[in-house]
């Protein structure tokens, strides 16, 4: 398996998984642009990966998405694969829940998903060929309390992507989901130790998931192994959730 000289965008690439994936997809040869929205976190993922291109772009920005596909483009010479990883959490009971924050979580993570996928479709209609992975997330299949705007945005992503893979896959232009569980980031690290042992007693391995857990199923999904896979969803959660 390699990405040699694949031209690749990885967005949300300063977060925990993020992160694994900018270091896998360097490490099969791949030529990235890491994107995100903090600057101290972009420059520290520059310092560690001194071969990546770095470009902050907000996703809620939706009018300015094509344009930011064509700046990308134009820096790697061309776009094979893009990773959507993005994506944000404002949680409350839905009762509570305010038309604002199921709005920015949808716009955000669904719709600017959705956009990326579009213009970067484009590019690569020019090549008849791409790779584009979406994550989405286990609450998108199961719904979780307190996050129905989360896990519809995800779910929706699901939906979307396996319109697009049977719009384009005569364009040998493959898309797919990641679906990840629980995994061992800065986020969960953070949960109540209680919670967090009830949480694990949940997943059939007895342990939360890592970043490499994740990325290894992007790398495989974005190399030409999986030629014959598309508008599939791949669960990396442990056994937690079996569709």
């Amino acid at each position: 398996m390699n990405l040699n000289n694949k031209k690749v965008l990885i967005t949300g690439a300063t977060g925990g998984i993020g992160k694994n994936i900018v270091e896998k997809f360097l490490s099969l040869g791949a030529k990235i642009v890491a994107s995100g929205t903090n600057d101290e976190k972009l420059n520290s993922l520059k310092k560690d990966y001194s071969e990546i291109y770095i470009e902050k772009f907000k996703l809620d920005n939706h009018d300015e998405i094509e344009k930011y596909i064509d700046k990308v483009s134009s820096k790697l010479e061309g776009l094979d694969i893009l990773v959507n990883n993005a994506g944000i959490t404002l949680d409350n009971l839905s009762i509570r829940l305010t038309n604002e924050n199921w709005k920015k979580v949808l716009d955000i993570n669904l719709t600017a998903t959705f956009l990326m996928c579009k213009y970067a479709i484009k590019k690569m209609l020019k090549n008849k060929y791409g790779k584009i992975i979406n994550i989405t997330s286990i609450v998108g299949h199961t719904g979780n309390l307190g996050q129905s705007n989360y896990a519809a945005s995800k779910a929706g992503i699901v939906a979307f992507s396996k319109s697009l893979a049977i719009e384009y896959a005569k364009k040998n232009i493959n898309i797919n989901c990641v679906s990840p569980g629980f995994i061992k980031t800065e986020m969960t690290d953070k949960i109540n130790e209680d919670f967090k042992k009830v949480l694990i007693s949940k997943i059939p391995t007895g342990e939360l998931g890592t970043g490499e857990d994740v990325s290894n199923c992007v790398a495989f999904l974005a190399s030409d192994l999986s030629r014959y896979i598309n508008g599939e969803t791949i669960h990396v959660n442990g056994g937690m959730y079996m569709p």
